[in-house]
């Protein structure tokens, strides 16, 4: 990939959707992405500064007053054949944990699997000319272990999900507006891997470190990336290199993404976040407000997440090849009205 930071934008559209909400809860959005100028990264951010931003980031009527796709809409033919055009060797690495089943302090849900009927003959039998067997997975997905993928209906702030739409259209049954079925069609696209632990010299993050727009920068300029729009960008903090070495840990602390970094990701245009652990670092700092990271990309943005990737083998193929970025392909499950779906993606260098 070619080295630098983005150029900024040198021409500017502004179009002005005005979505019918309460004023407290207005997001409208303008085609001006925030002020491009280096300012220096404010460590000390508060609840207000929050609010502002839900505003200011705000990707609301960007495509349409109806729209239920969001960032992805910036993953276009072009971006796809891009992407497709960036493998070289045709290694592909998965991007999920591998199933955790035994309960821990961050997983107190863990996958269960019940084997079904028709597992075959008795050993004291003769085997049929033909057998089988089932079984039956029960996964609560959410949380801080499975990896997956955040739909839209899954936040929402002031009583509106992305694009406006009202939170009373998530029933007891199912989402009708914001589900995970707006991908069934599958994610292709170019990504990017933000090796944060690398930078820094270690194996891993201590929870509750914060990451930092500069810490970005920096990333980008060591590894000579360049982020186009409708780029996945993931995170990695090295959370399953540290519970792998040291065990199970209380997720009220993780290493994640301060809130500024979300005016970082709509400067560039993202499509997708995803992260080894939560995106948010936790705690967050922000009065009130557990994962302003989640709210700001979810509900201003219209950005899909992918939470708790597995980024160990994918970094190390990358250091092998000394490039950090590579084609990304994930298909959530196709159930309507879903608040999200358990995720495999795959990276192919």
């Amino acid at each position: 990939m070619n080295g630098g930071n983005v150029k900024p934008r040198t021409v500017v559209f502004y179009l002005l959707v005005t979505v019918a909400l309460p004023a407290a809860c207005c997001l409208c959005w303008s085609w001006a992405s925030p002020a491009s100028a280096q300012t220096a990264s404010n460590h000390n951010a508060t609840r207000a500064d929050f609010d502002r931003l839900m505003t200011e980031l705000s990707n609301w009527g960007r495509w349409g007053k109806d729209d239920q796709m969001g960032a992805v809409n910036l993953i276009t033919p072009a971006t796809r054949k891009r992407a497709l055009a960036s493998v070289k060797d045709g290694v592909s690495v998965s991007l999920a944990r591998r199933a955790e089943t035994e309960p821990a302090i961050d997983n107190p849900r863990p996958i269960t699997r019940a084997m079904g009927g028709g597992r075959g003959a008795n050993a004291a039998a003769v085997p049929p000319d033909i057998s089988g067997a089932s079984d039956t997975f029960t996964i609560s997905y959410h949380g801080f272990v499975h990896t997956h993928m955040d739909a839209f209906c899954h936040r929402a702030y002031k009583g509106r999900m992305y694009n406006g739409m009202p939170m009373t259209e998530v029933t007891d049954t199912a989402c009708n507006a914001g589900s995970v079925y707006a991908w069934k069609d599958g994610i292709i696209t170019h990504a990017v891997l933000m090796d944060i632990p690398r930078l820094k010299g270690v194996e891993y993050l201590e929870p509750g470190t914060r990451i930092y727009p500069e810490d970005l920068d920096a990333w980008v300029k060591q590894a000579q990336l360049k982020i186009e729009p409708g780029d996945a960008v993931f995170i990695r903090t090295g959370r399953w290199a540290l519970r792998d070495a040291k065990g199970p840990y209380n997720a009220n602390q993780l290493a994640g993404l301060y809130i500024t970094c979300a005016e970082w990701l709509r400067k560039r245009d993202v499509a997708i976040l995803g992260s080894d652990g939560a995106e948010d670092v936790h705690p967050s700092g922000i009065d009130g407000i557990t994962e302003p990271i989640h709210a700001l990309v979810l509900v201003a943005m219209g950005m899909p997440i992918f939470d708790n990737l597995d980024l160990e083998a994918v970094s190390k193929e990358a250091a092998k090849r000394k490039r950090w970025d590579f084609l990304v392909t994930a298909a959530p499950a196709s159930v309507p009205g879903a608040t999200g779906s358990v995720l495999n993606p795959i990276a192919t260098f």
